[in-house]
């Protein structure tokens, strides 16, 4: 299976929740790589890099989220895989 990249927003009650401290976790249990970022909108950016069917396993748990959060909506791209050592969050 290729790698590829994923770009999500993820609208709700996602900031000071742990939401980013959560999405770091599970997605190192995806091998996934990228970043989770807070927007000045309230968002969360969510950057996955790494096998398909991982990052679709991702998706369908940012669709939910950690319980401390309320998700209302994500959004996804895929776009162009890109090399990344590790998960940060901003």
């Amino acid at each position: 299976m290729e790698n590829i990249g994923c770009e999500i927003i993820v609208n709700g009650h996602v900031q000071g929740v742990g939401f980013r401290y959560y999405t770091s976790r599970e997605a190192s249990k995806y091998n996934l790589t990228g970043h989770a970022k807070n927007l000045s909108c309230g968002d969360v950016e969510v950057l996955l890099f790494g096998k398909k069917g991982n990052i679709d396993k991702m998706l369908k748990w940012l669709e939910q989220g950690p319980k401390t959060a309320r998700v209302d909506n994500i959004s996804a791209s895929y776009i162009n895989y890109s090399k990344h050592h590790y998960f940060l969050c901003y």
